[in-house]
């Protein structure tokens, strides 16, 4: 099955940091960006709306971390609400919550597979995370034929595209 053509960017929403990752403008491969650090005023989604920008991207698919079983928390509760503020911030993208369970175990499987050390692993494992739910997202896509994950809408209700 192929897969809509465009950017994506892939958000790991983190209490201190933020993973984000990118597609290819085929939307083929997965790739890390950059860690953004959390500001106490929450103005480190301005270089997250730079970045969809510099990239022109056609989704954020940002991770939604459900416990084992399923169930959300507060760390869900708090990736719906990222989600919401980039929505709002850019009505025209589509943004949409993936499942991202383990994907931060996956991350650091990932960099001690490269040969990477565990202290080196802070300043780029919530960018390779961020890679994982992208990956995840681009393979929904591909079984699914459709976009994937739960979309995000505007404050209207609407899609606003």
């Amino acid at each position: 099955m192929s897969i809509r053509p465009g950017v994506r960017l892939g958000i790991d929403v983190g209490t201190v940091r933020i993973g984000v990752a990118r597609t290819d403008p085929g939307g083929l491969l997965a790739l890390p960006v950059e860690t953004v650090h959390r500001a106490p005023d929450g103005s480190e989604i301005e270089r997250i709306v730079a970045l969809a920008k510099e990239y022109g991207a056609i989704e954020i698919i940002v991770g939604l971390p459900r416990h084992l079983k399923g169930s959300e928390g507060v760390s869900a509760k708090a990736a719906r609400k990222y989600g919401k503020r980039l929505k709002k911030l850019l009505p025209k993208v589509r943004v949409a919550l993936v499942d991202e369970r383990l994907s931060s175990n996956q991350a650091h499987d990932r960099l001690r597979a490269a040969g990477r050390s565990e202290r080196s692993h802070r300043d780029v494992v919530d960018q390779v995370a961020a890679q994982i739910i992208l990956e995840h997202a681009l393979e929904m896509e591909r079984i699914g034929a459709c976009p994937p994950g739960e979309e995000l809408f505007g404050s209207d209700g609407k899609d606003n595209q």
